[in-house]
């Protein structure tokens, strides 16, 4: 991954991208650039930068409103679960169900994304606002699915797994969002993570339920029928249950 930065690194980013810095912008490709605005994601001849921002305009109002999304009717908040994100990608619902109270650890596998997440956690943990969200979340660099054993097995199960599984563009709208093409060429889409072993790591793994987040009109995780569904007006959770035979999960 190339970085172009004007701004010495912080030691947290210059562990996570050993790549000797640029003097100047690449010319191809997608790069990260660290500057006066903290770590973002560009691509060259585009206009637009993508970073992680938990200060922002959305991030606030998710922040605050968060306890009315379905998201927390998902994942059962009043049982005031332990959360494990599989997916954490730019850290979005992370930030929201640590922002309504809840424990969470977050696992993101692809280097150049995690030091995105990494900053905007340290950009949060700076403000007084979102410092307190900021120390409910815990970052994990790692494969989830491979990570999720042992980790359960270090610090306990989880009471919810949270999955939101990247959409193949093909399956999205026209007009696709620069962040998600930026995101997409990263990340790339290879076999789509291999949905059937995500979510049966995830079902492995949780305690109580597994929450995959979906569009309204999209098709099953894994072609894998769920227990029931919280639906909105673009977005629906697909609620599974665990194999673990205790699983004693309260619908709401």
């Amino acid at each position: 991954m190339k970085i172009y930065t004007d701004h010495p690194l912080p030691d947290y980013l210059t562990a996570l991208l050993p790549a000797a810095p640029l003097s100047e912008r690449p010319e191809s490709g997608v790069f990260l650039c660290f500057g006066e605005h903290g770590l973002q994601l560009g691509k060259a001849g585009e206009k637009g930068m993508v970073s992680v921002d938990f200060d922002g305009n959305a991030a606030t109002y998710r922040r605050l409103k968060g306890g009315g999304e379905l998201i927390a009717k998902a994942v059962n908040l009043g049982a005031h679960p332990t959360v494990w994100d599989a997916t954490g990608g730019l850290g979005r619902d992370s930030f929201v169900l640590a922002g309504l109270g809840l424990p969470v650890r977050t696992f993101e596998q692809n280097p150049a994304v995690f030091a995105l997440l990494c900053d905007g956690w340290q950009r949060a943990m700076q403000n007084a606002e979102t410092a307190d969200i900021a120390r409910r979340m815990v970052l994990t660099h790692a494969d989830a699915v491979q990570a999720m054993p042992d980790t359960a097995a270090r610090f306990g199960r989880p009471d919810v797994v949270y999955l939101d599984p990247m959409y193949p563009e093909r399956q999205k709208s026209a007009a696709v969002k620069k962040e998600m093409a930026y995101f997409h060429e990263l990340v790339g889409l290879s076999a789509a993570q291999d949905d059937e072993a995500l979510l049966h790591a995830a079902r492995e793994t949780a305690k109580k339920r597994v929450v995959v987040k979906r569009p309204r009109l999209g098709g099953f995780l894994a072609q894998k029928q769920p227990a029931y569904q919280y639906t909105g007006k673009s977005t629906r959770f697909d609620v599974y249950l665990p194999y673990a035979a205790d699983a004693q999960d309260g619908q709401p």
